[in-house]
């Protein structure tokens, strides 16, 4: 038989013989990767471990350390979860049974589940596990299709919209099938421990005219071990949840009215603006230019950008005088708009355009969570046009900006994804080569260590994806690196160079914090709520030990906040104690008791959040050392 080249992602290369499947591979690289696999990207697309591979190609052997993998085995999950429910409750009607951040979930057409049903079907699910079913993918016709699932209103109406000659797939184990691009594991018996969390009710489709279906959510490891970690940090989690603290300090809520747009209190609004002041300060020193855009535009803009074709579903659409618009997803066509304002000079570049424009996805209702999966949020968005030449130079200074706003000002740890080309994805197989070989370059030569994660770049261009690594040890995707050639060819953009020719300017979409909103949430868990004093909205407190102080606590509040410092006065006929607790549950940073000796003293006693009493300390040293802890961004 002939040979055929494989390449991995270290750039090493080996020969196989035709028809070789990645599991082959797997096991002739060692039995710890190939007891590890889950599936494959092969030529960045994601394949099952036993698909054949007929020509030479990159090959990436997923496991459940990297992100697709992790895909791959939680909806693997999901059909095992759906296999189980359908022997307990034959009549139930399966629909989509997707993955969401950490986990799974499986829409179905059933009765209202408790929490003893759970339980028989967590039973289940682990009899199927044991049974050690092979997991097979099997194509067919959409006619044969249709006739498989005929039982089922929602997989039929689902196949029915699918092109008429499109092939379909579904997979097996056991005696169950299920509609389904895959790839999926290769046998039940490698979903080793998994946990179904909650219930809820959801409509098919996420529309309130349709049929409401139960939701039941889970999440699944390779390991028992793994699976037992995760539920003891899920009850450090509740403590710091977002949602739960958000509620307890006043800082935001939600509204069916309005789902997954979040409405932010006064408190809150207090540290959104100084999480976008905290950025315009980095973009005064960094050379950005801040913009305001429009957030409705004609449909022709998306169909130049190409997110009409390859976005639409996220996409909030309306009619406007007969013509069809939208609401913007992202900023990136209307600054190729306000770059095409007027002709460029390469003196003028490179251009660093910044928006903190509200930005709307239309997301599916059920992965809505807080602030950290939202409809309508901000980014710290910003779009750079340059020449090639500048591209390192730029790349260069992203790496510091993300590192000295995530590790040196909020002290969070993180790590870099290369993402690739994806299967839908615009332009030419050479811009894409390009871009992807910049990106890899750039990494390189600021000895960055990053993983490969194939075919999850955007559809115009391939990405670095930062990953911030909470007090948890949970990773958030926040901050993003982009870049693109294919934008600047559809929009016409151009610039002058010094030879007087015109020439395409690259475009590189950044964002540091990401979305505002999220990143709001993962910083209020990370902290606890006790953020940082110059993010707090209540930085200091004074409290009067009795009412005769009440005069000196003004003064002294009032001394205090002609510095610029948030602060309050509980003058209250309560005990002190009382008045001490209630302000280290509302996280206020420093609570200043005052009584007849601080009066006499012209002092207040310091103590903090943390309870440690400092003692006292005389107004003007106090004032002097918390400006600073202000101005330094002291963790």
């Amino acid at each position: 038989m002939s040979k055929i080249n494989i390449t991995f992602p270290d750039g090493s290369k080996r020969s196989y013989e035709k028809g070789v499947s990645a599991k082959d591979i797997a096991e002739s690289i060692g039995p710890r990767l190939a007891q590890a696999a889950l599936a494959a990207s092969i030529n960045d697309e994601l394949k099952d471990l036993t698909t054949p591979i007929n020509d030479d190609a990159k090959l990436e052997i997923l496991t459940f350390d990297t992100h697709k993998g992790q895909e791959v085995f939680h909806h693997s999950t999901a059909h095992v979860l759906a296999q189980a429910v359908q022997r307990i409750f034959p009549k139930a009607k399966l629909t989509i049974g997707p993955t969401v951040e950490g986990g799974f979930y499986y829409d179905i057409d059933i009765q209202p589940l408790n929490p003893d049903d759970l339980i028989n079907i967590e039973r289940e699910m682990k009899k199927i596990v044991h049974e050690k079913f092979e997991v097979s993918r099997h194509k067919i016709s959409k006619k044969e299709a249709l006739v498989m699932f005929k039982d089922n209103p929602f997989k039929i109406e689902m196949i029915k919209e699918l092109p008429e000659n499109e092939t379909i797939s579904y997979y097996q184990q056991g005696e169950f099938k299920d509609l389904c691009r895959g790839p999926h594991v290769s046998n039940t018996k490698q979903i080793d421990a998994f946990k179904l969390t909650k219930v809820s009710s959801a409509y098919w489709r996420g529309d309130a005219k349709n049929k409401s279906l139960q939701r039941i959510y889970g999440v699944s490891f390779p390991d028992k071990k793994d699976l037992n970690k995760y539920l003891e940090l899920q009850k450090e989690a509740e403590k710091r949840d977002h949602r739960k603290i958000g509620k307890e300090l006043e800082l935001f809520q939600f509204h069916e009215y309005s789902p997954g747009s979040p409405f932010f209190h006064e408190k809150g609004a207090i540290i959104y603006n100084e999480l976008l002041a905290f950025m315009r300060e980095e973009y005064k020193k960094r050379g950005y230019q801040e913009v305001i855009t429009p957030l409705i535009y004609d449909k022709a803009l998306w169909e130049t950008s190409g997110h009409w074709e390859h976005y639409k579903d996220d996409v909030f659409t309306l009619k406007v005088d007969g013509r069809e618009f939208a609401l913007k997803p992202m900023n990136c066509p209307s600054h190729c708009l306000m770059y095409q304002n007027k002709s460029k000079s390469y003196r003028e570049l490179p251009l660093r355009i910044a928006d903190f424009a509200p930005l709307h996805r239309n997301e599916l209702k059920g992965v809505l969570g807080g602030l950290t999966r939202v409809r309508k949020f901000a980014q710290d968005d910003s779009h750079i046009f340059c020449t090639e030449d500048q591209i390192e130079g730029e790349m260069n200074d992203l790496f510091e900006f993300v590192d000295f706003v995530f590790r040196k000002t909020f002290g969070m740890e993180f790590h870099l994804e290369l993402s690739t080309k994806p299967v839908k994805a615009m332009g030419s197989k050479e811009f894409w080569n390009k871009s992807e070989k910049v990106l890899e370059d750039a990494l390189k030569k600021n000895n960055l260590k990053y993983k490969i994660n194939p075919g999850d770049g955007a559809f115009y261009g391939p990405k670095i994806d930062i990953h911030v690594k909470d007090c948890l040890g949970r990773s958030w995707q926040c901050a993003t690196i982009q870049l693109d050639l294919n934008l600047p060819e559809r929009f016409e953009l151009e610039y002058e160079g010094k030879d007087g020719k015109k020439h395409r300017p690259v475009m590189i979409h950044r964002a540091i914090l990401g979305s505002i909103e999220r990143f709001m949430g993962i910083m209020i868990e990370q902290f606890s709520g006790k953020l940082p004093l110059w993010l707090s909205p209540v930085q200091v407190k004074v409290l009067t030990v009795s009412e005769r102080f009440a005069d000196y606590g003004a003064k002294i509040v009032q001394e205090i906040k002609q510095n610029g410092v948030r602060i309050e006065l509980d003058d209250r006929t309560e005990s002190i104690s009382k008045k001490v607790r209630e302000a280290q549950l509302e996280k206020v940073n420093y609570i200043l008791v005052v009584g007849e000796r601080e009066e006499q003293d012209n002092t207040v006693t310091v103590r903090t959040f943390h309870n440690e009493v400092l003692g006292a300390k005389k107004i003007d040293l106090f004032i002097k050392e918390i400006l600073k802890e202000i101005k330094d961004k002291k963790l």
